[in-house]
């Protein structure tokens, strides 16, 4: 046989290489230069194809799909329009270190640069917001590409790759051979296993620790569910506190007593204060993001920093630490657990007791505290209600971003990772309802509830029409108080109660919405009656949207002010006093 005849097209070589990859479901929106992977994609029955309404629902739906799962996500749209559409989708996966393979179109290589029809510079635009992009300028380097692309979405930190194929690229021939081993970029080497030296110095300051406390983020969850167990075995055996970032809920299970909620903005008192006033600080896979260290001069200000991260990037970026330890946060828990237990460090078990005594009178204020009555469902009640119907049974959930998402991260309560995916970095209104198409796909037959605001529904709310399609059982639980919450919220608090173009005044009906794309749609304004609405959402095996009518006007607490210290934390809409210190700098209750 001539080469000729055995060649294939480069659509045909890059359907080839995607499956070789295992890859399995691929998020997308056809459009005039990747229609010949389309038409590859016809021609066969191993790969996937879910077809949203939007490029920018692509890619959300791939990171649900992602980090539910803990593969690569993958994203197929056009050229021009297509591609800059995934941008958001793009920069939100940057920046939650999400695994994303997106394949954009381009218009041939000898139209490039002459602004034809549907072109645009994609390799430009999205070199700021992605973690490595390509542009294929010969069908001969296409399938090592593509193999390159998934070994730099998914090593190290892990991040979106975009391919950029022109369209003289996907229909030009050339032979296919599989890699016979893992292809690896040529200068791309993360380093993961940590630094032997080093693990000895974290265990001999974490033994002398008296006030310590582990602070743990994504980057546990991104290592993968052995990572989360080896957390908690260390945290257990060290019988010290623990708290989570957002993204790392779920990293070791809420429900543990050594576990003191989510810290920074909106997280608990006891966190937050616990932070400020530790003597060693164990960050394991977190990057000390502003949301958390809120004033910088004054976050954690007598503690000894141990930094895990396998970004380099990423230490000594926001704070500087006394120890840092460069590799993957599982294998260096395996190596905490393996020195300590060699070790046997003598823990200061009295001094330990004390700072439990400090921690449990922070948690004595009930900062998570609401008041709830018969008339007005208050959003941390219908959380409560909705976590009570739930936790028992196999489930998902995504949030949008705002009030709701940070009510969600306080009240719903996550025992294993992967269960919780939300916007965190970007804070990406329209995240959580493309998340949640993804994570049914992934998951279908598990119980994934989308926690939304009826602002944040509205930006991708065309992907009811995807959900209909594919008869995805998503459900979309609305708190809905007629205003964008948090921008209400800061406007009261921090603008004198202006509150410029944050009223939401020309709402749809969503049960008639839902109705119109074939859902159920359920609506709910008195609390005598949530139960019974998060009963029937639970039983009915369709899309399912909620509307939950929610006091207008709640604040979610506690909130630190943008900029303010950890003690500076407002715990009600009374509460505006500093918090008082010692003379060594204690917070005081």
């Amino acid at each position: 046989m001539k080469p000729e005849e055995s060649a294939t097209t480069g659509a045909d070589l890059l359907v080839k290489a995607l499956i070789d990859e295992e890859v399995e479901v691929v998020f997308g929106y056809p459009g005039g230069a990747v229609l010949p992977i389309y038409d590859s994609i016809f021609k066969q029955n191993r790969l996937r194809h879910i077809l949203v309404r939007h490029e920018q629902a692509a890619v959300h739906a791939a990171e649900g799909y992602a980090r539910s799962t803990g593969k690569v996500g993958v994203v197929l749209v056009t050229s021009g329009p297509g591609a800059t559409n995934a941008v958001t989708g793009l920069t939100d996966a940057l920046m939650d270190s999400v695994p994303i393979v997106c394949l954009t179109g381009q218009v041939p290589t000898h139209l490039i640069g002459n602004d034809a029809f549907q072109e645009a510079d994609t390799t430009g635009i999205t070199r700021p917001c992605t973690k490595h992009n390509y542009l294929v300028k010969a069908v001969g380097d296409l399938a090592r590409t593509v193999h390159e692309a998934f070994y730099v979405a998914r090593s190290g930190r892990p991040g979106p790759v975009v391919i950029d194929l022109p369209k003289d690229v996907l229909m030009n021939k050339h032979d296919y051979v599989a890699p016979k081993k893992p292809v690896q970029h040529k200068s791309y080497r993360p380093q993961v296993k940590p630094d032997a030296d080093r693990i000895e110095q974290a265990i001999a300051m974490i033994g002398a620790a008296k006030r310590p406390i582990f602070y743990t983020g994504g980057g546990v969850i991104n290592s993968g569910p052995k990572a989360s167990k080896l957390l908690t075995q260390f945290v257990r055996t060290t019988g010290f506190p623990i708290t989570n970032t957002l993204m790392g809920l779920g990293s070791f299970p809420a429900s543990d007593k050594q576990f003191v909620g989510m810290l920074g903005m909106h997280g608990t008192y006891e966190a937050n204060l616990a932070m400020y006033n530790c003597d060693v600080l164990i960050n394991i896979g977190a990057r000390f993001d502003d949301r958390i260290t809120g004033k910088l001069a004054e976050f954690s200000p007598r503690s000894k920093k141990i930094h895990v991260d396998i970004d380099p990037s990423s230490i000594n970026k926001n704070v500087h630490v006394d120890l840092p330890i460069v590799g993957d946060a599982g294998l260096v828990l395996e190596e905490l657990i393996r020195v300590w237990k060699a070790r046997q460090p003598k823990v200061d078990h009295k001094a330990i007791k004390a700072w439990w005594g400090e921690i449990d009178g922070w948690r004595a204020r009930n900062c998570l505290a609401y008041r709830q009555d018969n008339e007005t469902i208050k959003p941390q009640y219908a959380l409560e209600r909705l976590y009570h119907h739930i936790k028992t049974l196999d489930h998902y959930i995504t949030t949008e971003v705002g009030q709701h998402q940070m009510w969600a991260a306080q009240f719903l309560k996550f025992e294993q990772p992967n269960r919780w995916m939300t916007s965190g970095g970007l804070g990406t209104m329209g995240y959580g309802f493309p998340a949640a198409m993804g994570v049914q796909i992934a998951h279908p037959d598990s119980l994934v509830i989308d926690v939304a605001g009826e602002s944040s529904i509205m930006m991708n709310i065309q992907e009811l029409s995807t959900v209909a399609q594919y008869r995805l059982p998503v459900k979309i639980f609305i708190l809905n108080n007629q205003y964008m919450g948090m921008v209400r919220q800061w406007q009261e608090l921090l603008h004198g109660g202006r509150y410029s173009e944050s009223y939401m005044e020309s709402l749809p009906d969503f049960v008639k919405l839902a109705e119109a794309f074939g859902a159920v749609g359920l609506r709910c304004h008195e609390p005598s009656k949530l139960d019974e609405t998060i009963r029937q959402m639970i039983e009915i095996r369709q899309p399912v949207i909620v509307d939950v009518l929610v006091d207008k006007a709640e604040n979610c607490f506690p909130m630190i002010p943008s900029g303010a210290a950890h003690y500076d934390m407002l715990l009600g809409p009374d509460d505006r006093a500093q918090k008082p210190v010692s003379e060594e700098g204690m917070v005081l209750v």
